[in-house]
Order: structure tokens, then C-alpha cells, then sequence
């Protein structure tokens, strides 16, 4: 049974602390017996409780025992299932802020070491965890039972896990005497109370426990060079239309708990631009249609007194209760009651929301629109996450429409992707009416005919000639003969067909219902749904679902294969790591295998900062810096000085096998520092990150890059460029290690600030988010002891699985934006001439003169 990752397992516990608040633990792994870890931690907090957590998969397994722990077999301790906590906190003893999640205080009751009695997983699975605990006060055999059908439910999220814990019947158990956890009261590691530890009391044992001690997983440290919190957005103009987002038609529907599911409504997309009482309503296309939607205006002009950009779609019931485009029309024609669904916020008071991850956008979108009634004639589009099939199978059963998948974390990018999915459970789509067949018994039409366009040809689809109410036959009648002309605006036509035919302008769009389409491409019992006035018709091509993605070219056996010749163990090597692209994690392995060789002489033998995602891009992932262990040998680690005195052990890597195990381990970026393991206190090379506001395009950043590099030119300093497969560009100067890391800071501030100094209006030198609008920030940050950049040919945790690729600086103008290089398309190239190639060969430094030159 695959076992579940890491961090997907995290995410609820993180999601409840303020990370700002609190101090990070060493985060490195207790040194004890081999095997598992285990330890208690009794919490004194809203009540107290002894919290048991053992190691598995890279977290704590925890589960919260109200009694706490007992050695003897006749007690059965109620155990609560909670979040899987990081395995730094297992080291944590000290205090959480009373206004966090889990405020209070936390003593290491207990800790040491387990071994799972059968395979852990099956067991965890089927509620029935057998184990053997070597720690100080819990010894022997235990046993978890979950009682299943006894969790208990929550306004939100899934029930919580109600489970046993069971002292065995063997030579540690005790069935008389006085109570483990009477018998126990103070720290096994400081020998203090809860009350000494609440107050910072100094350890009354050798302990590497701070006395005061809070606990922390600092946010800031996610990001190497982490930006200040955003301020809240103020009241902003009315909300331009932007391109909106467009889902591709699939029959497979995606697994996995990293897509949500909505409704397909069958209506007319709209986007209302919202500025207090002022509201304009746009198509798909743009076309301001706030007088045709007129009745959905006063309910949107109650939502905000700020502004905000709200993508949904604009619906009408029928006798059903199921939204249907046909009744939307004879709706909006005759004044009948409207619906809009909100499903997306992609503005709020002026601040561009679109970069925020799907699930966010959503939260601020339900916050915004308030408690809703049943009633309302604005709704909030919900979603399920997970389960696609099951909500697809139950959406057909009712005679919906179908559903859309949407990746969890995707942002908003105004395109058609695989980030959202369509997945119909009838056959419609839009056609355009190129001629009519008129009828003997009637004074309208008999048939429309209809095409669709194709390498830029009408291709005939068909005749449809249900569906029509006599009024509405006429009415199109009428605009059928306006368009009137006397050729075929087909490609081809079947002879019968254009026999009598009448031919029209191909201006009208049709929406159309069909049971199959035909081995050669015609509709079969085609039902006429009403008039798209909301699409053009020279964007109607035949919809044909997307094959489920294929493994990147690279290959999972070949990832498989380059594995086994690394030695190293690739566990679940089909499991998808990039959902959009449908790249395993064999075919990350493969892509290493493929660059390798250009990949290495820039990463090899530097500390690193490793991007972890478990559970692949699209879910929480974290960076990690520090060995805590459990990390293939292949992954070495170094001690290095920190800037307290402490020492921590960092990450670096020698060979191919390296990149293999990182993989493994589910690193999905690589961040490297600016110096080598063997002089870590001098720098062998300086980066200017170029990071552009909102607003600007990749063509300022590529200006950008060339005004940096004629700056380090004029002070004999040749450079590279890096795309970061983000959306910047690194320019890239190699050193001879000879400066140490101030000198280098200074100087890398020093260029910042003279060309912000030089061009006020296009260059910035501070983080600051306020003094960035409209300007490109060029970080220097990267250049001081400690930080990192994104190594060279690392792949990025973004969608479309973009690389950062060198490139020469003759090529920089053909390049079109930062993440074009796909992992196929890094392979290739780096089977390519070099355009880094004298890059070790340089002999350049930062000198005293350099420095004086720049006054620092």
C-alpha cells in the first residue's frame, strides 16, 4: 500500500499557527537508539492531555490521550487522532502563546524509540497499530485500535480518529500500583514541572533544552529571501475585464486530493466588476453586458463598499431545479428570476488576487460574499475536494451538466490549461450556423446547418432541427435572412445536403446538445439549446477531449533504470509529482539522469536548501536545510558555523546519485549557495535577481538583465544569464573565491543601489512592496552568507514543470518568458553546445578598488 506523504499530512496542523509569533527548535533529530522515534509530550492547554506521537513517513503519527499513557492492560486510554506534527516539534519542551492553536505549555514526558509490530501502513489503514516502545517510562508492547464508527464530527474537515491505546500483557506491564502518570510528573530531559517550564526555570538535568523555549515554524524561512506581509488592499477604481480562464475538455477525471470539483453550470460566464454601487457585468469575450444582465446588478451592488473582480457564471433554473441555458435565455427576454454563481475572486480593493493558489482565492470569495441565503441571487460556487467520480456520478444521476476539476493550487492565468477540467456527462457544445434548410410545411426554417472551423475551413457537422419554439424559430428566421449570401461559406458539403440549401453569413453561434458524433465527424439526434451571443464565431473549433497526460519523453523506466545504477532505492517511482504534466517521479529521476552531467559542476559540493513536496507540487511543500536524518547516504551533510556559534548540519551532494536521492526524498528544487563546502566563508559567485512588480512584462525584465550586465561589465566583471523558470532572470557572475561574504554584499548593494540611484523610475533596492509599483526590484540579498538561489537546470514546483536554463546572452531576445523550458526541453538542450562554456574559467574577484569605486 503506497504510503501517504509528508506534507499532505502537515498542512492542517500548520494551517493553525501563527508563524510569526514563535521560535524555530534546532530541528535536528534527537540522538538516541536506531529505529523509530517515539516520545509523550504532556500539554498542559486548553485541558491537559498527553500527546503520543511515534515517527513514520518523514512526521509525528500523534494522537492526543486525555488520561495519558498506562502500563497496566486493564485501562483502554481514549486516543484522538490529530494533525501528523513536523519531527522538529518531537524535540520541543517549552511554552506555545495563548492565542495560537495549542497554546500552553509542553513537557517531554517521554521519549525513545518503536518498532512496528507487522508493516505499519496495512495497520495504520486497517485500525489496528501493534508496536514495541524501548523508552524511559513507556516499555513493551502497546497496541492502537481505532474504533471505527465512533469518530467524532466537526462543523468543518473530516471526523476526528477515536482510538485506544493498550498496554500489552507482558513482563512491563503492571495491573496494580499507582499510575504511570502519577508515578512520572516532571521532564525526562530537564527534570522540570509544567509549572517550571511555563516560567523558563532553568533545566534541573544536562539538557540541550533552551529554558525558555517557544515553539515555531517561522513562514519567513519558507522562502530564502522572504518579502514583508502584504498590507490590506484599499477601495480601488472599477476592476478592468480580464481574460478569463478556460477549462479543457477531458473524459478522464483526475485523482488525488490536490483537485476540487464544482458544478458545471449551464449558463453565460460573466464577470462582475464590482467598485462599491457601481457594477459592470462582461461575457467571456469582454462585451459589456451590464444592460442585458441588468437583473443581477442590485444584489452585487450590496456586496462590498470596496472593489472587487468576481468570475462566475449567470444561470437560470428550470422546472428541475438544474441550471439550463435555454430557460436562461427565455429569462432574459422576458424578465424571469436570475442566479449568479461566484466562483472565482480575482481582484479584491485593488489588489491582483489571480497569483494566490485557487483555494485561497476561493476562502476570500466566500469571506466577501457573506452569509447567503438560499434564496440569494448570488451564490457561492462550492466545491468538494477530492472524490472526482463520485461527485461526477452523482451530477449525471440528477441530469447536470457535468462538473470541473480545478488543481487546488493553481493560479488564475486567463488561458485554456490543464489546471482546469471539463468533464461533460451530456455531449453540447457551440456551432456556427452557415445555412438553413427551408421547410414545406412552415414559414421558417426546416434545419440549420452547421460547421465548425478547422485549420481555417467551415467543416459541415450537420443539420439540427429540434428544439425550436414556434416564436423562436421566427425570431432566428428573421436574423438568418439578414445574413443572407448566395455561396457556401463550407469547405464541402454533401450534394443531398446543398440541394435547396440556403446559405448565411457564418456570424451566429449556436449552442447544440447531440447523443454521438458519427465515425465521420457528424451529429447524430442534435437538439437545438439557443443562440451564443456571447462567443464568436470564428473561435468555434469541434471539441475533442485531451488524452490524460503521458509521462514526459524522458521515460519511467528510464528514471527506474538510472535508480538502480545510482543505487539508489526509488519507492512509488510512478507516483505523479507535477499533476498538470502528469510527470513522475521516475521521470524526474530520468530528467536527472539527462542533465546530470551540465547539472553537477554548479551544485556539486555547495550547502544547499532543498524544496520538499511530498506529495508533489501541487500540494504544501517546505524547504528544508538542515539534516534530520533519514536521508540516503548519497545526501551528505557537513557542520557548519552559524552565526551565533551553533553549529547545524547542512545539506550537499557530490554525484548523479545525489540528485537521485534528493529525488527520492521528494525535493523538487534545488537552492544553492554562492560558495563551496571547502571555503564556505568566500563566495565563488554574485547573482542579481531581477523580480518585476505586477504590471511589467518579461521584455522589462530582459532589458533589465542587459543594463546589469553592462553595469558589472564597466567594472571588468563578465556574466551569465539565467532564466529562472519563475519569472525573473538571473545574472550570473563567477568568482574567484578570494572576497569574503561582507565584502560581496556590499559590493552587490552597492551596483543595486547606483542603478536605482541612476533610474529611480525603472529600478528599486529595496524589498519593500510599496516603493516596487511599477519598478523592478533587483535583489542583491541572494549575495550574504546563508542565502540561496535556484541552481542551474533545477527543476521549479510551479505548473507546466519549468526549468531554470542558462542561456547566452545572444540568445536572450528570442527568449519569450522565464518559464518556457519544459524538462523535455531542458534534456534536449543540454545535449546541446554549452552556452555557459568558459564559464570555471574565470579569474575574476570583488577588489578593494572595486569597492572604493562604489563608496562601500
Amino acid at each position: 500500500m503506497a504510503t501517504k506523504p509528508a506534507t499532505e499530512l502537515l498542512r492542517e496542523y500548520n494551517s493553525k499557527r501563527d508563524f510569526t509569533k514563535t521560535q524555530e527548535p534546532s530541528g535536528k533529530a534527537g540522538e538516541g537508539a536506531p529505529g523509530y522515534r517515539f516520545l509523550v509530550q504532556k500539554h498542559d492547554a486548553t485541558r491537559l492531555h498527553y500527546d503520543f506521537r511515534i515517527e513514520l513517513d518523514g512526521v509525528l503519527k500523534s494522537w492526543a490521550v486525555t488520561k495519558g499513557p498506562s502500563d497496566n492492560p486493564a485501562d483502554k486510554r481514549l486516543a484522538v487522532r490529530v494533525e501528523d506534527h513536523p519531527l522538529d516539534y518531537g524535540s520541543f519542551e517549552g511554552t506555545i502563546p495563548e492565542a495560537e492553536y495549542g497554546g500552553g505549555t509542553v513537557m517531554l514526558w517521554d521519549e525513545g524509540t518503536w518498532e512496528p509490530i507487522g508493516d505499519p501502513h496495512a495497520a495504520l489503514e486497517a485500525g489496528d497499530l501493534k508496536m514495541k516502545i524501548n523508552g524511559h517510562r513507556m516499555k513493551g508492547e502497546y497496541v492502537l485500535v481505532h474504533m471505527k464508527g465512533r469518530d467524532t464530527k466537526r462543523k468543518s474537515g473530516p471526523p476526528r480518529e477515536n482510538w485506544l491505546l493498550i498496554k500489552h500483557n507482558d513482563d512491563h506491564a503492571k495491573d496494580t500500583g499507582e499510575l504511570l502518570t502519577d508515578r512520572f510528573t516532571k521532564s525526562v530531559t530537564t527534570g522540570r514541572d509544567l509549572d517550571g517550564i511555563a516560567k523558563g526555570l532553568k533545566p534541573k538535568k544536562q539538557s540541550k533544552t533552551k529554558a525558555d523555549a517557544v515553539w515555531h515554524s517561522d513562514a519567513a524561512k519558507a522562502v530564502d529571501n522572504p518579502l514583508p506581509k502584504k498590507r490590506s488592499g484599499k477601495t480601488a477604481d472599477l476592476p478592468k475585464f480580464r481574460e478569463p480562464q478556460l477549462a479543457t475538455l477531458v473524459t478522464d477525471i483526475p485523482e488525488g486530493s490536490d483537485w476540487v470539483f464544482e458544478m458545471k453550470y449551464d449558463g453565460y460566464r460573466c464577470q462582475a466588476a464590482i467598485s462599491g454601487d457601481q457594477v459592470r457585468l462582461y461575457t467571456r469575450t469582454g462585451k459589456d453586458w451590464t444592460e442585458q444582465f441588468a437583473a443581477i446588478v442590485p444584489p452585487l451592488t450590496r456586496i462590498t463598499k470596496g472593489s472587487a473582480l468576481i468570475d462566475g457564471e449567470l444561470c437560470a433554473f428550470d422546472a428541475k431545479g438544474r441550471t439550463d441555458f435555454s430557460t436562461l435565455k427565455d429569462h432574459l427576454s422576458n424578465g424571469g428570476p436570475l442566479t449568479f454563481f461566484a466562483f472565482d475572486l480575482l481582484e479584491l480593493d485593488g489588489v491582483d488576487l489571480a497569483k494566490q493558489p485557487l483555494t485561497e482565492r476561493k476562502a476570500k470569495l466566500e469571506k466577501l460574499l457573506g452569509k447567503i441565503e438560499s434564496s440569494s441571487l448570488v451564490q457561492f460556487s462550492a466545491h468538494v475536494t477530492g472524490n472526482g467520480q463520485k461527485v461526477f456520478d452523482a451530477i449525471a444521476r440528477e441530469g447536470h451538466e457535468g462538473i470541473i476539476a480545478k488543481q487546488a493550487e493553481a493560479t488564475y492565468s486567463g488561458s485554456r490549461n490543464r489546471s482546469w477540467l471539463k468533464i461533460k456527462a451530456s455531449k453540447r457544445q457551440e456551432f456556427v450556423i452557415a445555412g438553413w434548410s427551408p421547410s414545406t410545411k412552415k414559414k421558417s426554417f426546416a434545419s440549420l446547418l452547421l460547421g465548425t472551423w478547422e485549420n481555417g475551413k467551415l467543416v459541415y457537422r450537420g443539420r439540427v432541427g429540434t428544439g425550436f419554439t414556434v416564436d423562436s424559430a421566427h425570431d432566428l428566421q428573421q436574423q438568418l435572412d439578414a445574413r443572407a449570401r448566395k455561396t457556401s461559406p463550407f469547405a464541402e458539403v454533401p450534394k443531398l445536403i446543398a440541394r435547396g440549401a440556403r446559405w448565411v453569413a457564418p456570424e451566429l453561434v449556436a449552442e447544440v446538445g447531440y447523443a454521438e458524433v458519427t465515425p465521420d465527424n457528424i451529429l447524430r439526434h442534435p437538439s437545438f439549446l439557443g443562440l451564443r451571443e456571447d462567443k464568436p464565431a470564428g473561435d468555434v473549433a469541434m471539441e475533442k477531449p485531451v488524452a490524460k497526460t503521458k509521462s514526459a519523453p524522458l521515460g519511467t523506466q528510464a528514471g527506474i533504470a538510472a535508480a538502480e545504477a545510482a543505487g539508489i532505492k526509488l519507492t512509488s517511482p510512478d507516483r505523479v509529482v507535477y499533476p498538470g504534466q502528469g510527470v513522475t517521479k521516475a521521470d524526474l529521476v530520468a530528467y536527472y539522469a539527462a542533465v546530470g552531467e551540465r547539472m553537477l559542476p554548479y551544485i556539486e559540493n555547495r550547502p544547499l536548501s532543498l524544496l520538499r513536496c511530498p506529495q508533489g507540487r501541487a500540494k504544501y511543500c517546505f524547504f528544508q536545510k538542515h539534516d534530520t536524518g533519514g536521508f540516503p547516504d548519497a545526501m551528505k551533510s557537513l557542520l557548519i558555523t552559524e552565526k551565533d556559534g551553533s553549529k547545524e548540519d547542512y545539506f550537499y551532494i557530490t554525484d548523479l546519485a545525489g540528485l537521485i536521492a534528493g529525488t527520492q526524498m521528494n525535493v523538487m528544487e534545488w537552492h544553492l549557495w554562492g560558495s563551496r563546502i571547502k571555503s564556505v566563508e568566500k563566495p565563488e559567485r554574485i547573482i542579481f535577481d531581477i523580480d518585476p512588480d505586477e504590471g511589467l512584462g518579461f521584455a522589462d525584465v530582459r532589458a533589465a538583465a542587459q543594463t546589469i550586465r553592462e553595469e558589472l561589465d564597466a567594472f571588468g566583471l563578465n556574466t551569465y544569464p539565467l532564466i529562472s523558470g519563475g519569472k525573473g532572470i538571473h545574472v550570473i557572475a563567477p568568482l574567484r573565491a578570494t572576497a569574503e561574504w561582507p565584502d560581496v554584499k556590499a559590493f552587490c548593494k552597492g551596483i543595486a543601489q547606483r542603478l536605482a540611484d541612476r533610474e529611480p523610475d525603472r529600478f528599486v533596492a529595496t524589498m519593500s512592496k510599496a516603493k516596487r509599483k511599477g519598478k523592478l526590484f533587483i535583489d542583491y540579498l541572494r549575495n550574504e552568507r546563508g542565502s540561496t538561489a535556484i541552481a542551474p537546470w533545477s527543476p521549479r514546483s510551479r505548473e507546466g514543470a519549468p526549468v531554470a536554463v542558462p542561456i547566452s546572452w545572444d540568445e536572450l531576445d528570442g527568449i519569450k518568458a522565464a518559464n518556457q523550458f519544459s524538462l523535455a526541453d531542458a534534456a534536449e538542450r543540454a545535449r546541446q553546445p554549452d552556452p555557459w562554456t568558459d564559464y570555471f574559467d574565470a579569474t575574476q574577484s570583488i577588489t578593494k578598488t572595486m569597492l572604493k569605486k562604489l563608496a562601500v
